[in-house]
């Protein structure tokens, strides 16, 4: 294993850090109490990966098992307990805790607890997941095709 072809080749460096202080407002508020932070997206890491916090509310559920083709998925509980599913069983994660999913491994979380729960969900390499976070809650009241197509276009295929 080697690092990577060099994406900058400029001599002195740049200024080009961005900071998010704990107390930026969520991007996206979600039905039962939770919230999604946009900590670092596709475009901001022109690809590499993208990292959002989840925060869940109390019994707030959670997606049944999945699988993706084409991203990984890794889980650091931050507090709370997730209950995740690692393809086999379901472990009640609790802080400090964490799960990586390569490409194909199947996976589930939910917070079933009556107390909030929050993670870092990071995708490898990066994907567009916020518009798949912003219009998840409403695909239920869609047409059946149009479900279907959106769940293809962002890389989530259901096995129950």
């Amino acid at each position: 294993m080697s690092y990577p072809e060099a994406t900058y080749r400029d001599g002195g460096g740049e200024i080009s850090a961005r900071y998010r202080p704990a107390e930026t407002a969520p991007n996206l508020l979600t039905r039962g109490g939770g919230s999604t932070h946009y900590l670092a997206t596709t475009e901001q890491t022109h690809g590499e990966f993208g990292l959002y916090r989840i925060v869940m509310g109390p019994r707030a559920g959670g997606p049944a098992t999945h699988f993706h083709r084409t991203i990984s998925e890794s889980f650091f509980i931050l507090g709370g307990t997730v209950r995740i599913f690692n393809g086999e069983l379901w472990v009640d994660a609790t802080e400090g805790d964490f799960l990586q999913v390569p490409q194909g491994g199947l996976h589930a979380f939910r917070n079933d607890a009556d107390a909030p729960a929050s993670m870092l969900l990071l995708f490898t390499p990066g994907a567009p997941r916020e518009e798949y976070f912003e219009k998840v809650a409403q695909v239920a009241d869609w047409p059946e095709e149009e479900r279907a197509e959106f769940f293809l276009r962002h890389d989530t295929y259901w096995t129950d």
